[in-house]
Formats: C-alpha cells, structure tokens, sequence
C-alpha cells in the first residue's frame, strides 16, 4: 500500500491485493458463512466451504473485496494519523482481474484554516436613514391594515374605496357558469380584485339596484373556459360600507404592539427599528453578504476536500443544464465530452462555493454562532405559514431530499454576517450600551 498526501485535505491511497489474497478471502469467509448456513442435503453447520463457494462464488467475491478496502482504508487511516475523514471515498482506479486487484482512492479531511484577521476584512457601510415621512407613511399604512367596515347610514351612491356588497351572477353565452356566482359577497371598489372594469361599472349604483354589466377576461386568464371570453355579470347592490381607519394614536400603539402600557411614541419607534431592519437587510442582500464571501474566499487559501468539490460541481453542472435549451440539452446527454465541458465551466464557482462554507463554519465557531434544531425548525414553520404550505409537509421534503444542512448553514451564514457587521448593535444600541454598563 502506498499513501501519497496530495495537499493537506486529500490523501491518495494505492493498494494491490493479488488474487492469491482474494482467493484466501473467499475462502475464509466461505467457511465462516457455511456455519450458519442451512442447505439441502447437508445437516444446518455440516455444509462444505467447495459447496458454498460453488453456490455464492459472485457474493463471496464481493463480500472479500468489500472486506479488504475496508481495511486498506482503515490501514491508511491509521498509518496517515487520521481521525475522521470527511464524505465518501473517491475511487480513481478499480481494476478487477486475473492478477487480482488494483485500486487508487483519495480519501479527504477536513481542511484547517487559518482566519486571522477575519474581523478587519468586514466592509464598512453608512448605515441607511430612516425618515420622518417613511414612519408617518408606514404608519398610516398600519392604520389602514387595521380598518374596519361599517355600514353607511344615508342613502348614497357607491363610489371609489367603498366596500360594496353585492349578489352577481356570470353569464356566458346567455349560460351561467360554475365559479361566476356569489351572494353578500364584499368587494372593495378600486382593489382591482376583480376582473377588468369590474368594480367601475359599479360606482353611481344605489342600494338595491340591480345592474348587467358587460367584462371580458384576459387572454392569458387562468380558467380556460373563461380566457379571452366576453362575460355578462347580473348585479345586485345589497348594500355600501364603507372604511373606518382607526386614528394613528396610542390606541392603535397598543393594538399593533399588543401591550396596555406603550403610546404613539413607542409605535413610532418601533416602526423606525422595522423600516432600519428592512434597508439593513436590502443592504445586506444586495451588496454586504456577496462582497463578504468574496473577500474570505480572495483571503483565505486552502486545499478543498476533493469529494465535496466534485459534489458541488455536479450540483452547479445540473442546475446549468436546467437553464439549457431542448436542442443543447440533447446535445450534452450521453457526450462525455461535453459533460465534461459542462462540469469544467462550473469549477471555479464550484470551489468559491465549498471554500466559502468551511470559511463560514470556521468563523462561526471563532464567534460561536450556532443555528439549534428547535431555531431550524422554527424558521421553516414560520416561513411555510406565510406562504400558505403546510410545515410538516415542507420540514418532511427537506428532510426526504437531505437539504436541511445546507438550510441550516445558510442560517448560520446570515447570522454570522449580521453578528460581525454589527446590525444588532445598530438595531438596539439602548441595550448595547446597557450590557456594556452591567460589564463595567
């Protein structure tokens, strides 16, 4: 066996088993399964190792090759003074012969990086303004969302920004149609919730009155039957509410907030802290979190674990043939050559990539920065009831396709990158001064 270490986070390994050896294996495993083995015509521990062997001559073999890399690995290991390697083996050469047989694996560690002087690399940035028209303006909207409906007690017409409540009927072709029907059912005029000029043909309509109105549905309309269709609506107006929004005062403080003792000025703080959030993070997506890792990957050089460089490269390579055309798809398929162009385009990307993640691990645990599983979890609850998905569904397909290390690395990413450029500091300075004044 031959062990060359190829840079300091791959070790190739050369072994040559002769058949001789392979033939000794068999043998010996040969008569340790014969022990247990229960075959006509001999009693259950009296059946010859010639007769297992005829019978299993292609599991016995494979049984013997598997038995004896197991060992060359274990031996390398030993002889290398490796603790654990990372990811699965790479096999460069599996020859199978007469001669018995030969093979080159490379074995991969996890790689040992230098990152002092991290802190120095982190861009300096202005933190973003949050004006005085941006909170009244976005307070103003948090008035609205909390709106309500009442009915309006003069007889008026409907006009723009009324609730209307209304019974309608949809007709095609002088046939009603299934979907195109609803009773008592609310619509604000000017939402734009409805198709067309919908909701303008009802302004100047009065309680009670029933009106056909004529809305013809797009041509890339989702519904089939009703794309591109020219559609008579029967409507009646059953009655006008209209919008009452709650004054921005410190009642609605305590309804957004939800607590008894806070006033406007705490609701305008609040929302301050939110708008400064929301530029943070714009800033970070944008700009701060790419030129980060750009600037690690520039200063921190070490060797990538071959194995997971050419993981990566087949996920890049994958992900840029979904972005091929039919015509260039096929051409690739079964072309070694031009699967090999594909993966070589993606190489350099490929280890930025890996390098970037032990970069990112390494500074995390200088920093220790860790995403727990009940954080995980939470995150990915949160995230799929806003998108209307049911959790345990999205929580089983990231667990069935294996996604959740890189989701909790991403995790960990950002709230690395958020520790080192100081956005809790600049979020809550009342209570970084305070920890600083407990620490004196």
């Amino acid at each position: 066996m031959e062990i060359e270490k190829l840079d300091d986070s791959n070790i190739k390994i050369k072994a040559q088993v002769s058949a001789e050896e392979l033939e000794k294996r068999v043998d010996q495993i040969a008569k340790r399964n014969a022990k247990g083995m229960k075959i006509d015509g001999f009693r259950k521990g009296k059946v010859p190792a010639s007769v297992v062997k005829r019978l299993y001559k292609k599991e016995l073999e494979d049984e013997a090759e598997g038995e004896i890399l197991r060992e060359v690995l274990k031996n390398a290991k030993e002889e290398a003074d490796i603790k654990e390697t990372l990811g699965e083996p790479i096999f460069e050469n599996y020859k199978r012969d007469e001669n018995g047989l030969e093979v080159e694996i490379i074995i991969s560690v996890k790689p040992e990086i230098n990152i002092e002087g991290y802190k120095d690399l982190v861009p300096s940035f202005d933190v973003p303004e949050v004006s005085e028209k941006e909170i009244e303006d976005e307070l103003e909207n948090i008035a609205k969302s909390k709106a309500t409906a009442k009915d309006i007690e003069k007889s008026r017409e409907l006009q723009n920004g009324d609730i209307a409540v209304i019974d309608f009927i949809g007709f095609i072709d002088g046939e009603a149609f299934e979907g195109g029907s609803a009773e008592g059912y609310e619509l604000e005029i000017g939402s734009k919730s409805f198709v067309g000029d919908f909701e303008e043909q009802l302004i100047g309509m009065k309680k009670g009155e029933t009106k056909e109105i004529t809305v013809k549905f797009p041509d890339d309309y989702q519904a089939e039957n009703l794309k591109g269709k020219e559609t008579k609506f029967e409507v009646t107006l059953k009655g006008i509410k209209e919008k009452v929004i709650p004054a921005v005062d410190d009642e609605l403080a305590k309804a957004v907030i939800g607590k008894d003792d806070v006033t406007l000025d705490d609701l305008k703080e609040f929302v301050k802290k939110e708008l400064l959030r929301k530029k943070l993070n714009e800033l970070y997506e944008e700009r701060l979190k790419n030129e980060m890792l750009e600037t690690f990957v520039e200063k921190f050089d070490f060797a990538v674990p071959k194995n997971i460089l050419e993981q990566e490269i087949d996920n890049l390579a994958n992900q840029k043939a979904q972005s091929l055309s039919k015509e260039e798809l096929e051409e690739v398929q079964g072309n070694k050559e031009k699967i090999d162009e594909l993966r070589e385009s993606v190489r350099e990307d490929a280890i930025n990539s890996v390098k970037a993640t032990f970069i990112v691990d390494a500074i995390a645990k200088a920093e220790n920065v860790n995403v727990d599983d009940n954080e995980l979890y939470q995150v990915i609850y949160y995230e799929s009831l806003m998108s209307g998905q049911d959790p345990q569904q999205v929580i089983s397909y990231y667990e069935k396709n294996n996604l959740m290390p890189a989701l909790k690395m991403g995790m960990i990413e950002d709230k690395l990158f958020s520790t080192l450029l100081g956005f809790e500091k600049i979020l809550e300075p009342k209570k970084e001064e305070e920890t600083k004044q407990e620490s004196k």
